[in-house]
């Protein structure tokens, strides 16, 4: 697929502002576990954030495949960074395209400046891949609805200070019975029970959130009641797309080091890069993300058109998922040692492994895609 210049330009840009402020600081976030938020001001001020937005309610209604074009950029400068921007930019499209106008007034400025980040909180300690297993209920109190439960692995869980929850309102409707609710993070009830320890992506907090008694009024319920569960379902799609590309642009970052030190590294008298196994596994390192930026391009360009993408959508996140984590572990072997070591490989390698875990596992991808065999 061919970009535009327009799309080029923007490609372009995400990639000088990832490589000059995102790179070079990556490794000490990592090491922190934690990163400025002035950051994410930046991403907003660089027109990153709400790129699914509407423009009459702030966003740059960008489409879909020019924001995997930027969260591939962003993923190759920090993973961890372009994680907590897929996740905000989740909420913003949902505040957005289900919210009331009083909701989107309250909320989306801040959003988008990148002041007020957002958290979707739907896996629970025994509901992740199955959506029926959910425990949250929103119980009907006067005038609002009273949450309880407890929710797992909540990216930007700490850092938030809205978070979307999905909870039972009817328990016998069955995907009927799941409504979405607006609830900012310093409602009394709402507890951060702990961050997690990460293999990776540690600047990027993961957090267990805890709902006990949690009271939130009419007026923040996210669309109609009942209408939860396909809210959720309708939004996978662009987050296995925004997941695909996140994995393009972290096993590029790898692969560039790997040609980089191949390129210089001498052995047997000349650089490795010219003896054909180090070669070849570069070779099949590029293939392998070239073809996954491409498919990933065109599940985002069918669900620009208005076209279903759900097949398209878990092959390229699968396929690109798995593909990075290969590549990486190439990337290590060709640095030898020196991948190895603690270092911006090294790192790499363990950001990418979730990747085949959220939004969706890999052996969730290939059920809906083997369910969709022979549909068209």
């Amino acid at each position: 697929m061919l970009l535009s210049e327009e799309q080029m330009a923007v490609r372009d840009t995400a990639r000088r502002f990832a490589q000059a402020e995102l790179a070079p600081y990556a490794q000490a976030w990592d090491e922190q576990e934690d990163f400025p938020a002035e950051v994410l001001t930046r991403l907003a001020q660089m027109g990153f954030m709400g790129m699914l937005v509407p423009q009459e309610k702030g966003g740059t209604e960008a489409g879909h495949l020019l924001k995997t074009i930027v969260a591939e950029e962003i993923a190759a400068g920090c993973g961890a960074i372009s994680t907590v921007l897929n996740v905000h930019d989740g909420v913003c499209a949902a505040v957005a395209q289900f919210g009331t106008h009083e909701q989107a007034a309250e909320y989306l400025p801040a959003m988008l400046r990148g002041e007020l980040i957002g958290a979707f909180c739907l896996t629970e300690p025994g509901a992740g891949s199955d959506t029926a297993m959910l425990k949250t209920r929103a119980t009907r109190v006067r005038g609002g609805w009273r949450l309880d439960g407890t929710k797992s692995f909540i990216s930007n869980g700490r850092r938030a200070g809205l978070a979307i929850v999905v909870a039972i309102t009817d328990p016998g409707a069955g995907t009927k019975g799941f409504s979405q609710f607006l609830v900012p993070t310093g409602t009394e009830g709402f507890f951060v029970a702990r961050v997690e320890k990460k293999m990776g992506q540690r600047c990027s907090d993961t957090a267990q959130i805890v709902l006990d008694g949690c009271v939130v009024h009419d007026s923040q319920v996210l669309g109609p009641i009942g209408n939860g569960y396909a809210q959720a379902i309708g939004s996978l799609p662009s987050a296995r797309i925004a997941v695909a590309a996140q994995s393009i642009g972290m096993a590029r970052s790898a692969y560039e080091a790997a040609l980089e030190y191949a390129r210089h590294r001498k052995a047997f008298g000349q650089e490795i890069i010219h003896h054909q196994a180090v070669a070849f596994r570069l070779a099949d390192m590029l293939t392998q993300i070239e073809v996954a930026r491409q498919y990933t391009h065109h599940a985002a360009s069918l669900v620009d058109s208005g076209l279903r993408a759900n097949r398209e959508a878990s092959i390229a996140k699968c396929f690109a998922s798995e593909m990075a984590e290969r590549v990486a572990s190439a990337a290590i072997q060709t640095l030898g040692g020196t991948g190895y070591m603690s270092g911006p490989v090294e790192r790499i390698a363990r950001d990418v492994r979730v990747c085949q875990i959220y939004e969706g596992t890999s052996d969730i991808q290939r059920l809906l895609v083997s369910r969709d065999l022979g549909i068209r």
